[in-house]
């Protein structure tokens, strides 16, 4: 199986340290090349420690499973014979307690619009791919968040 690799730098640059006063922003590093910046999320690290215009872990993970979601999605449809022109998904990730006690990501809702070429797959084919997708995305197969899919018209 694949192996995925991804560098997380960070440094204090002379801020102090174990008073908990310094930046939690730092750099994600893909394998190609590409620089994310990354944080704390303000709701979990208030300003300024945080850096609400870079991405944090929990946005991240809701990307992470939209992103897989809507991949296999049009996948699915690409094989089925139709063609997706445009997607879009508005997806929300809810912080929680889980069944342990312990603070978690507990639920993703997703809510993809899709505008279609015509023909447009009926309602239930659209529910049935949407399914299959679910089922098969690889992040979703990996954690224990219930996750929803919401299609939008």
């Amino acid at each position: 199986m694949a192996s995925y690799t991804v560098t997380i730098e960070w440094e204090r640059q002379a801020a102090s340290f174990s008073d908990g006063k310094y930046s939690r922003a730092h750099r994600w590093i893909f394998d190609g090349g590409q620089v994310v910046p990354g944080s704390s999320s303000p709701h979990v690290v208030p300003l300024p420690y945080s850096d609400q215009q870079a991405v944090d872990p929990e946005e991240a993970f809701v990307a992470a499973l939209s992103s897989c979601h809507m991949l296999w999605f049009l996948s699915i449809v690409a094989e089925a014979g139709f063609v997706v022109e445009h997607y879009q998904d508005q997806a929300v990730g809810k912080m929680g307690k889980n069944s342990a006690g312990k603070i978690a990501m507990t639920k993703v809702t997703l809510r993809p619009s899709i505008t279609w070429l015509e023909p447009a797959p009926s309602t239930q084919q659209i529910e049935q791919f949407h399914h299959q997708a679910h089922e098969q995305c690889f992040i979703a197969n990996s954690v224990h968040t219930q996750i929803r899919i919401e299609p939008q018209s």
